[in-house]
């Protein structure tokens, strides 16, 4: 036995360099080429899917652009809350006076280059109204707050200090150049009546609305023209439903309340019909379940047709849609007298008929405000139209010596509807004409510079290359022709209940009709990207939201 371990051991002592010789002739040479050396072993765990892949690359791009879109929306609400330094008021240029702050007065100013003007801004309100969702804040869709944008924020980021002065002109002078306005908000200083003058005069006072004259409609009636009115609206609204709910009504009074009229079968009509429409689906009938199904809504119109600034199609549309609605329609109708607890309305055939009803919205058309109508009496052989300032295309008042008074909006009378799109155009056009006039000035200053100089230059080469220059500027003052202004028709929009709305949109040489739920959703996109700052984009779209989720508040302060 030990013999044999010995021998055993023995070959395994003498194998041992033959091994050694063997895997020193396996191993690769470092001196060998390195195409010889062998690939790294391929990864032990499994290969990602490319959906996994997918999600990946997703992930990283969502988080990239959570991020950008982050920091961009921090930017620029910074800078909008932080304006930089501006311009000091400078004797040397010209004033221009603005009255008003609606849409042709926040357009011109949003516009205008500020550089070459000192701007005054005078207008009872210290806001812009976006008037075209007025109806959603009278139901309650919107909070009040969120479609004013204040006329500061838009003269903080002007180039040059733009003067903001909330009070109510009173007259205008045009041949002395001065306005006369008066503080007319409940604590006044020491002054509250004032005068100014300026070089050039933008009127952009709008209107007031036109009652025909008929018997209890400014007493009696809730108009849709300003954030007071919507505010009235919708406090009458809901003492109507509350006063409804109160014990011991009788079956006809109940009726009564509940019942609302809307005169007026424009876009505003129609909008208010619909908002109401919605409040009574979505809100009154889970909270008021006994007196949702009482509630009526009818429609009161003039003219053979509502909306008649949109195709047949989309009346139609409109009319069918408030149908189904249970909204009634009453055309060729016309209102001869508004009470307390009723409405007197002449029929189609002529018959008078006393409606009983709670609460009456009137819609209905513009008037001249009274520092209009005086302004209009100075010159009473040009300015003979009703309906409003007469212009010319340049929106110059006709009849004001050396055109110092521009006209814009719904105070003037053209040939265009008194619509907000109108004014905006208008006042964005009056910005560019201003533009123009600034280099006309300039020009026409260099020009008297060089006669100067002419006449005191006595070489003969001097006075060549002078009158060269001349000629040069008075071909540049000779190209600065103001062209006129021109409407372009963006398209008519509306919203009619139920979620659908209607636009009616220009398209080549024709037209795009179209009404829905998409179109709706186009209403709200429009109305979100026309709204002035990001401040009134977020809010309006948060009101949105809040409604869609948790419904209107129907508390009555």
């Amino acid at each position: 036995m030990l013999q044999r371990q010995v021998v055993r051991r023995a070959l395994l002592t003498r194998s041992r360099p033959v091994q050694r010789a063997l895997l020193s002739n396996s191993r690769p040479r470092l001196d060998e080429a390195s195409s010889e050396i062998p690939p790294p072993p391929p990864p032990s765990g499994p290969k990602p899917s490319r959906w996994r892949q997918f999600t990946h690359i997703l992930g990283r791009t969502t988080l990239i652009a959570l991020l950008s879109g982050t920091a961009a929306f921090i930017y620029v609400t910074q800078r909008e809350r932080n304006p930089g330094p501006q311009l000091p008021h400078d004797p040397s240029k010209k004033t221009i006076v603005i009255l008003g702050s609606g849409w042709g007065a926040t357009s011109l100013l949003k516009t205008l280059d500020t550089t070459e003007y000192n701007v005054v801004v005078i207008s009872p309100k210290n806001y812009f109204l976006f008037t075209p969702l007025l109806p959603s804040v009278a139901l309650g869709t919107l909070s009040p707050r969120s479609i004013l944008q204040p006329t500061r924020y838009l003269a903080r980021h002007k180039s040059r200090e733009v003067r903001v002065i909330e009070a109510e002109a009173k007259s205008v002078d045009p041949i002395n150049k001065t306005v006369t306005f008066e503080d007319d908000s409940e604590i006044k200083g020491q002054t509250a009546h004032t005068t100014i003058p300026y070089d050039y005069l933008v009127y952009a006072v709008g209107a007031e609305v036109q009652t025909f004259g008929i018997p209890g409609v400014q007493e009696k009636a809730c108009f849709m023209k300003e954030m007071a009115d919507a505010e009235k609206m919708q406090r009458r609204f809901k003492d109507c439903i509350e006063t409804a709910g109160f014990p011991g009504q009788s079956d006809s009074e109940i009726d009564r309340l509940l019942h609302v009229v809307v005169v007026g079968g424009g876009p505003t009509g129609i909008e208010v019909s619909g908002e109401i429409h919605d409040f009574l689906e979505d809100d009154l009938k889970s909270w008021y379940p006994e007196l949702a199904g009482r509630v009526r809504i009818s429609l009161v119109e003039a003219l053979p047709s509502v909306l008649p600034m949109f195709s047949k199609q989309l009346i139609d549309y409109t009319e069918s849609t408030f149908k189904a609605s249970k909204i009634q329609v009453l055309t060729k109708t016309m209102v001869k007298e508004i009470k307390d607890d009723a409405v007197v309305l002449q029929m189609p055939d002529k018959s008078i008929q006393e409606v009983p009803c709670g609460m009456v919205v009137w819609a209905g058309g513009n008037k001249g405000r009274k520092i209009t109508q005086d302004l209009m009496a100075q010159f009473p052989s040009v300015q003979t139209n009703r309906r409003g300032i007469t212009v010319d295309d340049h929106l110059r008042m006709v009849g004001v010596p050396s055109s110092s008074i521009f006209a814009i909006g719904d105070c003037t009378s053209t040939s265009y509807a008194p619509t907000a799109q109108v004014a905006s155009q208008q006042g964005a056009y009056l910005a560019r004409v201003f533009t123009q006039i600034a280099k006309r000035d300039k020009l026409e200053g260099k020009l008297k510079e060089l006669e100067d100089k002419k006449a005191m230059t006595l070489k003969e080469e001097e006075k060549t290359a002078l009158v060269g220059e001349e000629e040069g500027v008075k071909g540049q003052i000779a190209k600065l022709k103001l062209r006129p202004f021109h409407y372009s028709h963006q398209g008519s929009l509306a919203y009619i209940g139920s979620d659908k709305a209607i636009a009616d949109l220009p398209f080549l040489n024709g037209n795009i009709a179209t009404g829905g739920v998409t179109t709706y959703l186009f209403w709200r996109s429009a109305y979100l990207s026309t709204l002035f700052s990001l401040r009134n984009r977020v809010l309006v779209a948060n009101d949105w939201l809040i409604t869609k989720i948790f419904g209107r508040d129907l508390s009555r302060d």
